[in-house]
């Protein structure tokens, strides 16, 4: 005979706690603890602050020099984006200063020197950036070399085919007269101009905003670019936040045989985040060609080093798997601030790159420390 058990010597399974870490609530300080922006963050306020003080009196802070070292921030953000995204899948891109002077000598020479529409231009740059991604993530699967040597020799190959084009077809290393063919093109509107005009007038007829002597408010309107990096960034943030593409990046950059083991195709992957940091260096490439009415040679030249330091001041490992592009934004802000607050505080522009060696130490160094309280907290 089969005894059944009453049902007080029954456990109750609800008031069974478990001890698996995977299953228990984590406290939200510890969340914000192992978020890779927190350094940027806290990096951005200090920064701030310290210009705050130090810049006053001098029109730093008004709309107009906000608008200043936004638009210098944006510049930089719309690389740092991409380059982000490039890391936290494990990678490294050394060439995108390079592809900024190739995009913007092969914008500039079919345009200015042999009549195309500005648009086919433009899309001929962004052609061959996309051809020039592709080509160094193949390289870099097929090869197996560290992605570093790879882009390494293509910052010299696009710097010197840069200078090559130039020099054969025009004879020249700066290609001007582009503002001249802008007019019209329904591409170049992209790149070129201002957005909210409207928005700025209605805050100037409302007394919201200062005027100038004619009348018109002392801002007309916010720079294309800030537009192209709040959206770049926004965009990266979705996907990799909201996307299984963004569980790739990560774990490609986290364990890329664990990965791909795991179903994910790594390869692709990886040649999809080369080909858009060459697109967004192309970006970058057609905002500068539209503002300066010019293209040269030059342009760029350490920019890919630029965007590292971002990215890493905004909490990425250069191990890879692990960052995010709200932290390369930040990263993009505080250099941005840094190079303006300088210029408006009157110190010696000469101290700029010895600032930002110190900054990039002091943001591995807080990385790797949050890093290690956020682990010792889990």
């Amino acid at each position: 005979m089969t005894a059944t058990p009453s049902a007080d010597q029954t456990p109750p399974a609800q008031t069974i706690e478990s001890s698996d870490e995977r299953i228990q609530r984590i406290p939200m300080w510890k969340k914000a603890l192992s978020r890779p922006e927190l350094g940027a963050l806290a990096g951005t306020v200090l920064v701030l602050a310290f210009f705050i003080v130090a810049s006053r009196g001098t029109g730093m802070f008004t709309p107009s020099g906000v608008l200043n070292f936004l638009e210098v921030s944006a510049q930089l953000g719309i690389i740092a984006t991409a380059a982000a995204l490039l890391m936290i899948g494990g990678e490294f891109d050394l060439s995108i200063g390079s592809m900024i002077g190739l995009a913007g000598i092969l914008i500039a020479i079919p345009a200015v020197e042999y009549g195309w529409p500005l648009w086919s231009a433009i899309m001929l740059a962004l052609s061959c950036a996309a051809l020039v991604g592709w080509f160094n993530g193949y390289l870099v699967n097929r090869t197996g070399l560290p992605s570093f040597i790879v882009t390494l020799g293509f910052l010299f190959i696009l710097r010197g085919l840069a200078i090559g084009i130039s020099r054969l077809l025009t004879g020249r290393t700066q290609v001007g007269g582009i503002q001249d063919h802008a007019e019209g093109d329904w591409l170049a509107t992209l790149f070129t101009g201002e957005v909210g005009n409207g928005l700025f007038v209605w805050l100037a007829d409302q007394g919201l905003m200062a005027t100038n002597f004619a009348g018109n408010p002392v801002v007309s309107g916010i720079p294309v670019s800030i537009v192209w990096w709040l959206g770049l960034t926004a965009v990266a943030t979705w996907v990799l936040l909201c996307t299984p593409y963004g569980n790739w990046i990560f774990a490609s950059g986290g364990d890329a045989n664990a990965a791909r083991n795991s179903g994910v195709p790594v390869h692709r992957v990886k040649i999809s985040l080369f080909m858009f940091t060459a697109l967004c260096a192309t970006i970058f490439a057609c905002l500068q060609v539209m503002d300066t009415g010019s293209a040269d040679t030059s342009r760029g030249l350490l920019k890919e080093l630029e965007a590292i330091i971002a990215v890493v001041i905004g909490g990425a490992l250069l191990t890879g798997g692990y960052g995010s592009a709200i932290g390369a934004a930040l990263g993009a802000l505080i250099f941005g601030m840094v190079q303006m607050g300088i210029f408006y505080t009157g110190v010696n522009t000469d101290w700029f790159e010895v600032f930002l060696g110190v900054m990039l130490l002091v943001a591995v160094l807080f990385n790797n420390f949050m890093r290690k309280k956020a682990m010792e907290a889990k």
